[in-house]
């Protein structure tokens, strides 16, 4: 295999020599040939972890119960959905590869479209059901300097503090991982050695890994099969304060052409990246989006009520974010930025993802206090909007959701019972829930950690045009990682009648679907048309929400959390306060398994508002809660055979949050 061969009928080298064409499954670089002669066997719930097979789910649907179900989840052609990864991290950012990833960009793209990968951590792994689109988001500060860091390049090592971390990261994995720190904290204060900041010293070489990551993206992208967009993150903090943002392009390379990333090197202000945005697409005649993330670690700065200078926001601020920034990443690695029980106290599922992620900023520089809330999470930001588009006339937070990884190993995966961890030192290993994080007096644990979320579009065709297009016009949702699927129609004279026909067709045709506007309102109030179809290899679902957000006439804001479906309808019902019987618990931690003989396969209704007034400004989008089921460490702990300490989550339930439906007295821009 080190040399260019015909090895099989159906096998073929390519003119260069590096890459194997296998029939049947494409081209392969040579030198991961050895690793991948022999198929890994699939974990029914994800990937294959080599040589340990946890505890799975007591319940699996057949194939013919996949195919029903998969079929009842598109009953028109109008759109269908699409499951991608928008944030992956792989060895070109220089805080993964400190940390011990050494998986490149095309390592990274083979494992999302279905390959198999050997892991940082030498653990065979394929995805059992593979992504339909990805974004390979590497930092673009000074991309590729890591690995220069690593192989000791001497323009770089003349550094000592350089020199010191090339040498850390040769040693242990807790050495390297220390690297890492320094260097995060190092970017995140404004401290780096000024070595890395030279661009006389990095240009070519940034300018070289960046040309290469803009190829193999361009080479694995394969319209109909498996979208690969160009992109990357902007990686803006304040004093460990995260405003970084995701950008995704549109185009391909002809369009594209040799453009360089505007990274926060140039500017730390979303603003400037706008006008950057802008001007990419006045000279190029591409699109480009940007997608916040994290608003959760930002310490209050994320949806404030000021610009990035301090300055009162004003409505040409409001129209070039909610232009430039249509989506924002709610659910990932690093914790939940949905809401918080500060925030909703009537919330019974606003815990959920925040523990370790709510009491500081990134790099832990600095506490988090109460008041810092309100300007971190989205639902209070999309309460925010109401507000200011009252003022301003326009909202600037008027944002569709969606999950994603974060994943600094190159490897995007969001099942829970195959975790293969955020960082290189959270790969699979009994010690990895317990491993730690500390900064003064703020400690964050392993366990802590997501097992990433996933981007949910509707669009008619995987494409890059046809998925950016259903971003830009924010028909997507957020998943925890699962593959539920959820739509959502808002219209004013929707009925049950509806469900026996084609109520797509009639969703589209009368109303509008998630991320629209409704029309200006009649004598009704709005009817919105929920379905939910559990994922067909997951759990059983508990319910359906729809959560209202509303602005008064004095300028306050509102609100509400109302119970529309959910299983098991004759034995639960709804309290006066709104709270609905608790679905069950079938989980066992000793063996990491569960059943689905709680919840219900498929919720559909139709549900009106009962509170509605035509004169107020308001938001509607649907959350959906699957049944319990076991979080990565209890499958860590049943697949090493060793005990959880006291106070670790064990367990939780997975959901889905759709993009918010607006309703305003007069249409907004």
């Amino acid at each position: 295999a080190d040399r260019p061969a015909q090895l099989a009928k159906g096998c073929k080298v390519d003119s260069s020599g590096t890459r194997l064409r296998l029939a049947n499954l494409g081209w392969i670089t040579m030198k991961y040939i050895r690793l991948h002669i022999h198929t890994a066997s699939l974990l029914a719930c994800g990937i294959a972890l080599a040589s340990c097979s946890p505890p799975v789910p007591a319940e699996r649907p057949s194939a013919q119960t996949t195919a029903r179900l998969e079929e009842k989840a598109a009953p028109s052609s109008e759109t269908r959905v699409f499951f991608g990864e928008t944030h992956l991290h792989t060895a070109n950012s220089s805080d993964a590869v400190l940390m011990g990833t050494r998986l490149m960009p095309e390592d990274a793209l083979r494992f999302g479209s279905g390959e198999t990968v050997v892991s940082n951590t030498g653990i065979k792994a394929k995805l059992a059901r593979p992504l339909d689109f990805m974004v390979v988001a590497d930092h673009a500060e000074q991309i590729g300097t890591g690995r220069e860091i690593l192989t000791g390049n001497p323009l770089l090592t003349a550094d000592p503090t350089v020199k010191r971390w090339a040498e850390m990261m040769k040693g242990t994995p807790e050495q390297s991982r220390s690297a890492a720190r320094e260097l995060i904290s190092g970017f995140s204060q404004g401290k780096l050695p000024p070595i890395l900041y030279d661009r006389v010293i990095t240009a070519k070489l940034v300018e070289s890994v960046w040309a290469q990551h803009v190829a193999t993206v361009e080479r694995y992208n394969q319209p109909g099969k498996f979208t690969a967009f160009i992109g990357y993150e902007f990686t803006s903090l304040v004093k460990g304060n995260n405003l970084h943002r995701i950008v995704v392009f549109r185009d391909g390379v002809e369009k594209f052409g040799k453009t360089m990333p505007f990274t926060a090197l140039d500017s730390k202000d979303p603003e400037d990246l706008w006008k950057w945005f802008a001007n990419y697409e006045q000279t190029t005649g591409g699109q480009v989006l940007g997608i916040p993330h994290n608003g959760n670690l930002s310490n209050g700065m994320m949806f404030a009520l000021n610009d990035f200078k301090g300055g009162p926001l004003t409505a040409d601020y409001a129209r070039r974010r909610q232009y430039w920034e249509p989506l924002t990443e709610i659910v990932q690695a690093k914790g939940e930025s949905e809401s918080h029980p500060f925030l909703s106290p009537n919330d019974e599922f606003a815990n959920f993802g925040k523990a370790g992620w709510d009491v500081g900023n990134l790099d832990l520089s600095a506490t988090k206090t109460n008041d810092m809330f309100a300007s971190e999470y989205a639902r209070e930001a999309l309460k925010r909007g109401l507000m200011l588009e009252a003022k301003l006339g326009i909202n600037p937070f008027k944002f569709g959701m969606i999950g994603a990884g974060d994943i600094h190993t190159g490897l995007s995966t969001s099942e829970e019972n195959n975790h293969l961890g955020e960082t290189f030192i959270l790969e699979p290993s009994a010690e990895r829930a317990m491993r730690t994080e500390k900064r003064g007096s703020i400690t964050r644990f392993g366990w802590q950690s997501l097992a990433a979320g996933l981007a949910a579009v509707w669009a008619k065709e995987n494409t890059r045009e046809a998925i950016f297009d259903a971003m830009r016009r924010r028909e997507v949702y957020a998943t925890t990682g699962t593959r539920l699927q959820v739509r959502l129609f808002g219209g004013w004279d929707f009925s049950e009648r509806d469900l026996k026909g084609n109520w797509v067709k009639q969703g589209y045709a009368r109303g509008v679907p998630m991320g629209g506007d409704l029309r200006p309102a009649t004598s009704k109030a709005p009817s919105f048309i929920i379905s939910a179809l559990k994922d067909a290899t997951g759990a059983n679902l508990d319910r359906i929400q729809i959560i209202k957000g509303w602005v008064d006439a004095s300028g306050q804001t509102h609100e509400r959390i109302f119970n529309v479906a959910w299983s098991s309808p004759e034995t639960r019902k709804v309290s006066k306060d709104g709270r609905l019987t608790a679905v069950g618990d079938t989980v066992d931690l000793k063996t990491a398994t569960y059943s689905n003989s709680i919840g219900a396969v498929e919720l559909r209704t139709v549900w009106r508002d009962p509170e509605f007034k035509p004169g107020v400004r308001a938001f509607y989008y649907a959350r959906v809660l699957e049944i319990p089921t076991p979080r990565w460490p209890a499958y860590d702990a049943a697949r090493y055979q060793f005990a959880l300490p006291d106070g670790v989550k064990a367990e939780s339930q997975e959901r889905a949050y759709t993009s918010p439906i607006w309703y305003s007295p007069k249409v907004a821009p």
